[in-house]
């Protein structure tokens, strides 16, 4: 055994690779920071020492996650769905990391484009065409389950411009808008897949104790996004009006119903709400005969 591959063995830090700049960055080290983490960065901003559990965060570019989590390097990374089924088609010798969750943010759609006053209108019309992407791996497996023969065309940037060029027919790369799209005249073709930020795991996270540190972290950072846009609504009604306040709000949970003790005609409820909770369901509710209305922002949740 190798000294580099035994240190990692007895290594009893949690590493979590985390996009260093771009868009999902800031909102990656957010999630971290509502699970309760709280750093210390380095001298060099790369390297974020958790001070309140045994948890580090190393700063790196978002294509190199992947490698370093089947590296060993770090057990988890957040990284873009798309990056790391690129990286698992580009190279099917290798072993894989898992998806362990989804983040809900930063959503976009790996979508081939095709120019505006162009020629191609269906799937079909791919066939015998050039078509430039940053993702070779993605683009040739879709291409393949569908048994269209396009060639590929590797460019690592501007890719939108590549038909203008007379690089290639069409393109296929990330959209969110699709502002660049237009600004270059190409439009929406088919989607070739979805994406979002997710947790990933390294295949060789194998120890106990990264092991319950990995199922901790997970728990909160599922608290901390379950939490999100969720309101606590605490308020007390006649007993008689739980069946129409129950039908007016904007809440999948039961009512939590408390009995009064000094007024047993009324009682004081307590339900978690969507964000549309509003101030006319505030209203309504006052004129169901509600009255103490308190509606609080919940920060985090644990199952």
């Amino acid at each position: 055994m190798s000294e580099d591959r035994e240190n990692r063995e007895n290594r009893d830090r949690l590493r979590i690779a985390v996009q260093k700049s771009g868009r999902l960055s800031e909102r990656s080290l957010d999630l971290l920071r509502r699970a309760g983490l709280a750093f210390r960065s380095s001298g060099d901003r790369l390297f974020l020492h958790g001070e309140n559990m045994p948890v580090d965060v190393l700063l790196v570019r978002d294509d190199d996650i992947p490698g370093l989590l089947v590296e060993d390097n770090c057990e988890l990374g957040i990284v873009g769905r798309n990056v790391l089924d690129e990286q698992r088609l580009a190279a099917p010798e290798r072993p894989a990391p898992k998806e362990l969750q989804a983040l809900g943010f930063g959503g976009c759609r790996l979508a081939i484009a095709v120019p505006d006053n162009g020629t191609i209108a269906s799937i079909d019309d791919l066939s015998g065409k050039r078509i430039a992407t940053s993702y070779p791996a993605l683009l040739g497996d879709w291409l393949r389950t569908r048994n269209v023969e396009a060639e590929v065309v590797l460019l690592n940037g501007s890719v939108e411009i590549a038909p203008r060029l007379g690089k290639a027919h069409a393109i296929c790369d990330l959209v969110s808008s699709g502002a660049t799209l237009a600004a270059n005249q190409l439009h929406e073709l088919v989607t070739v897949m979805k994406s979002e930020a997710v947790v990933a795991l390294s295949p060789h996270a194998q120890s106990a104790a990264i092991a319950a540190q990995i199922d901790r972290l997970c728990g909160r950072i599922a608290g901390a996004q379950s939490s999100d846009g969720v309101r606590l609504l605490m308020l007390q009604a006649p007993r008689s009006a739980l069946p129409a306040i129950t039908r007016l709000l904007p809440s999948r949970n039961p009512l939590s119903v408390l009995s009064l003790d000094d007024r047993p005609d009324d009682v004081a409820v307590q339900v978690l709400c969507s964000d549309a909770l509003n101030w006319q369901h505030l209203e309504e509710l006052k004129r169901l005969g509600a009255h103490g209305l308190m509606v609080l922002n919940v920060e985090r949740m644990l199952a």
